[in-house]
């Protein structure tokens, strides 16, 4: 991809990225110790499911009543959509498609297509799988901080009944708390969230297996697909309603594939060993109470199984440790929204925004101001609106599960263009994964009246923007090109008849060819050239990033003017001013108090005369480009070296 000066994104050419590192950004640290890392990040998610997973397949809103039927059926399902989902097709077989160490939908999409190349029939469709996958994320990044926190705090309620009334407050100040920190940075607390969560899963295993003693017959129950389909056979139409609730055992499976450049393959893998056996021993522990009690006794208990398991004088320090495990949980996937929008960005799908930098050691803690306040807004009107986790387990789901289901289309294109699998070998798996996605997705829409249109929305809403955005930079930049003058020409009529003055003169530019508007608008308005003139085009590549050998390419056009182009991978941090320091073959060395960069600000026009997109896009299009960060800020160019000269585009 190019990154311009006003936030362009266009593709960069694919041979450029064959001679990027091919090892990636890997993770550093002992096996151990990133397991330990991986257990308080990548399981936050799905560790925190069995809070409310269980109760919501029988007390949410569609009942079951828990007998020995239905619970034998759903500990099936659930132990099943976690070899299936999780084990095999995450762990297993996603996790090995990596970008060059890194994972996510855009990591994905950025493979394919680099690995593809000029096969354009995959191309279009491709894009919008991943483009619409990463909208679908948004609506998830709201969900999860929501139910998650609401869930533990209503524990509250199961030490006593009178804490109900302060269930929502003490859920908002917590939630407002946790993004009023993130601009601190998570370095520091973040060594704690692998202990905790190590202790948090222990937990979990200790409990359930305190109830499993008295049946450990149900562990062949689970274990038994016959069962599930048992529960299919007797009640079709209840099982496949359950399964909407069943999906929320396995939400954040995606998250061992989008955290792999965090930790590592090898750890998530190892780590998952330990924290499936918690999660499944918790899950048991839950079906096994509630058989060992009267009829009346599990419809009580059912409301909230999870805060039960624990003796009534432990239940509430396990209210405190499943909050704690919450806001861990909510931690990663707002962290986990700040680097899905880094990566965006650079691709080109989202204009630019003001990235922070949070830790001077840890390249990957970043601080998005207007992702973190849209989300707490977005969050907290859930949580208020909803009011319950009950409720919003009822919006939960079908982001997750559409999320999966992308992610298994763009997994075929992967078996048959990247791995050349032959077909008796992926058509299988690609069946099963097809199978299971269809029917937890299917089972979810029926949510939609109940609140699972806030994810949808979300969805649609943001996919729109993705791609207004990518398709109005596309636009601008051919309209731009098509008055496009060579460099070749500018040089030998302008190099003899401008008057030189001292200095450098950095003219950014989307193109690597032809001369840049800002050049041509500064000569016409101040009849002078600089002594040493460099066009500069950002690149942004398909790869996370980029070896400092293939950082910088650089054109002597003679007479002073250069061109150099500057290559980052698409998890990298732009600093140009620190590149050009750097700069060899262009004449002395840049010194930036002799250095004048030059910028171009479009100012666009809406006409009907030209196709392009619909009216209402190209507004939407304007608005997104007014309100978008400073190139100045973006590149972290020096302000006060820093020129813009406006010009007019018609779209």
């Amino acid at each position: 991809m190019n990154v311009t000066a006003e936030g362009a994104a266009q593709p960069a050419n694919p041979a450029v990225t064959e001679d990027s590192n091919s090892h990636g950004h890997q993770a550093q640290g002992s096996l151990a110790k990133l397991m330990v890392g991986a257990a308080g990040v990548v399981f936050g998610d799905i560790g925190t499911s069995p809070i409310y997973a269980f109760r919501e397949t029988f007390a949410g809103h569609h009942t079951l009543e828990p007998d020995r039927l239905h619970i034998y059926g759903v500990l099936s399902l659930i132990f099943w959509s976690m070899m299936i989902i999780v084990t095999l097709k995450y762990v297993t077989i996603i996790m090995r498609a990596d970008n060059k160490g890194e994972g996510g939908s855009l990591a994905l999409l950025a493979l394919i297509n680099r690995s593809t190349g000029t096969t354009r029939r995959w191309t279009a469709g491709i894009v919008m799988l991943g483009v619409f996958a990463t909208a679908l994320f948004y609506g998830d990044s709201m969900i999860t901080p929501a139910i998650s926190v609401l869930s533990a705090v209503e524990g509250l309620t199961t030490v006593n009944s009178a804490f109900q009334p302060y269930v929502l407050p003490i859920c908002i100040g917590i939630l407002v708390g946790l993004f009023m920190i993130q601009s601190r940075g998570t370095a520091k607390v973040g060594n704690l969230f692998g202990p905790v969560m190590l202790f948090y899963f222990a937990t979990l295993a200790v409990l359930g297996a305190s109830h499993l003693v008295t049946s450990p017959g149900l562990l062949l129950q689970m274990l038994n697909p016959v069962n599930a389909l048992a529960f299919y056979y007797a009640e079709p139409l209840p099982a496949f309603i359950a399964m909407g609730s069943v999906v929320l055992a396995v939400t954040g499976a995606e998250a061992l594939y989008a955290d792999m450049g965090h930790f590592g393959r090898r750890p998530i893998r190892f780590a998952w060993m330990f924290v499936i056996v918690a999660l499944l021993l918790n899950y048991l522990g839950q079906g096994a109470m509630l058989l060992q009690q009267t009829p009346e006794q599990a419809r009580e208990l059912v409301k909230n199984p999870f805060f039960f398991l624990a003796p009534e004088a432990l239940r509430l320090p396990l209210v405190l440790l499943a909050t704690c495990a919450t806001v861990i949980a909510s931690q990663a996937v707002i962290t986990g929204a700040f680097s899905v929008t880094q990566q965006a960005i650079q691709l080109g799908f989202i204009p630019r925004l003001r990235i922070l930098q949070t830790s001077e050691s840890a390249k990957g803690q970043i601080y998005i101001p207007m992702i973190n306040w849209a989300l707490m807004v977005a969050v907290i009107l859930l949580v208020v609106s909803f009011g319950s986790s009950s409720n919003l387990a009822a919006a939960y789901g079908i982001a997750v599960t559409g999320a999966m289901f992308i992610d298994t289309l763009l997994l075929a294109v992967v078996f048959f263009t990247l791995w050349k699998w032959p077909a008796w070998k992926a058509v299988p798996l690609l069946a099963l994964f097809l199978l299971v996605d269809i029917l937890y997705f299917g089972a979810n829409l029926m949510k939609v009246p109940d609140g699972g249109w806030v994810p949808l929305v979300v969805g649609v809403v943001g996919f729109t923007l993705l791609t207004t955005w990518a398709k109005g930079r596309k636009l601008m930049m051919d309209r731009m090109a098509e008055a496009s003058l060579p460099m070749e020409v500018f040089v030998k009529s302008a190099a003899g008849s401008a008057t030189r003055v001292p200095g450098t003169a950095v003219f950014m530019t989307s193109s690597a060819k032809g001369v840049p508007h800002a050049l041509l608008h500064n000569l016409k308005h101040n009849k002078v050239l600089h002594e040493r003139v460099m066009l500069l085009t950002v690149r942004i590549e398909d790869v996370p990033y980029v070896r400092a050998e293939r950082r910088m390419e650089t054109q002597d056009y003679t007479n002073g003017f250069f061109r150099v182009i500057l290559r980052y991978g698409f998890m990298e941090e732009l600093n140009v001013p620190a590149e050009l320091g750097k700069l060899q073959n262009c004449g002395p060395a840049c010194r930036m108090m002799d250095t004048s960069f030059f910028l171009a600000r479009q100012t666009l026009i809406s006409t009907t005369n030209r196709p392009g997109m619909a009216n209402w896009r190209e507004r939407l299009f304007a608005w997104m480009l007014r309100n978008s960060e400073s190139a100045m800020e973006f590149f972290k160019l020096p302000p006060n070296r820093v020129v813009e000269l406006g010009s007019q585009v018609e779209i």
